[in-house]
């Protein structure tokens, strides 16, 4: 007699994988769209504004500030994450300061338009803004702004923004343009020395440097406006820029690659910019953040906003024009270097 077959075995379920692509409700209930990379890099973008609001590594470490006092709704801007700067830096022009998309609401772009693609990318989001009867009021100029939001594979984060004329009056248009990027770091502060004796001071002084939590490479010799000065425009004499008071700067004609080094978190960002010349380094630092509202009065110690704009040269388009400007920024572990930064070679821990 056959012996009897043992029965099949039971089949294990398959691990459930989060979806890559997620539309959520956020604080205030504001829509939200999260994106997640199968290694654990997750992104959020908010509809409202557009706005990127957060960043996080396959650790779960968010990478981007938003203020603990930020109001998550109309008709304010989000304090932090990546507000979109359009279709006015600034006061550089009449409008509201730095323009109205990062206060609108955006609707989820269904049928884009393509773009080159990058066998890499999996998971990206795509938003559209037009103007309402209300913006052309304050600026009467027709327009399509298209943007991408994406993760790469290593967690890199990508912001692809097009914007079109479609004003059927032959009319075309100017613009200032920022990614209004907030960076969470370990502490911005700048390690004063105590001794202030010329040759020992000195030394002191260049050490503190070296040891700085805090500091950018990459626009060293770069001229910029002042906007705490008028808007005077200077050369940049340092090796790299530490931080230790206020700071509100437009570098003009930039290179494509910067690079923060946070020496507390062993981190390096390194942002590499297309379409945007200039780039607007800005902290509020210990007086002026007391006069925000939706600002911690301490919170000016673990945030730096880098962010690559086009300010000094503001953008043309005729009817039926599109202009890109993209925004790659990864984070990557690092270890100091004393000297310039090559952002190809970053230093690993």
């Amino acid at each position: 007699m056959a012996g009897a077959s043992s029965p099949p075995p039971t089949p294990k379920s398959p691990k459930l994988q989060p979806p890559l692509l997620e539309r959520a409700k956020g604080p205030s209930g504001l829509d939200k769209i999260v994106l997640r990379d199968p290694r654990g890099f997750t992104a959020e973008v908010r509809l409202y504004g557009g706005q990127v609001t957060s960043w996080k590594n396959e650790q779960g470490d968010e990478l981007l500030f938003v203020s603990s006092k930020a109001i998550f709704k109309s008709p304010g801007a989000i304090r932090g994450g990546i507000p979109i700067c359009f279709p006015q830096f600034g006061t550089h022009g009449n409008l509201e300061k730095h323009g109205f998309a990062r206060n609108r609401l955006w609707l989820v772009d269904d049928n884009p338009p393509p773009l080159p693609v990058n066998s890499g990318i999996k998971t990206y989001a795509d938003l559209i803004l037009k103007p309402s009867e209300e913006d052309l009021k304050i600026w009467p100029h027709r327009f399509e702004f298209r943007l991408r939001v994406a993760l790469g594979p290593k967690g890199d984060l990508f912001l692809t923004s097009r914007i079109r004329n479609t004003n059927t009056d032959g009319k075309p248009f100017s613009f200032t343009f920022a990614y209004h990027t907030y960076f969470s770091v370990s502490d911005i502060s700048f390690p004063v020395p105590m001794h202030h004796n010329s040759k020992l001071y000195y030394v002191l002084t260049e050490t503190a440097k070296f040891l700085s939590e805090v500091r950018i490479e990459g626009l060293e010799t770069m001229d910029y406006f002042d906007n705490l000065k008028g808007k005077e425009r200077f050369t940049e004499q340092g090796d790299a820029l530490v931080f230790e008071s206020e700071i509100d700067k437009v570098y003009l004609d930039t290179p494509p690659k910067i690079a923060i080094i946070d020496h507390e978190k062993k981190r390096t960002f390194v942002l590499r910019k297309d379409g945007l010349p200039d780039a607007v380094v800005w902290n509020p630092w210990e007086r002026r953040s007391k006069t925000i509202l939706d600002f911690g009065d301490e919170e000016y110690k673990h945030m730096l906003c880098v962010e690559p704009a086009a300010v000094e040269k503001p953008i043309t388009l005729k009817p039926g024009e599109e202009w890109k400007g993209r925004l790659e920024l990864s984070a990557v572990p690092s270890s100091y270097y004393s000297g310039q930064l090559d952002p190809d070679k970053v230093l690993h821990g």
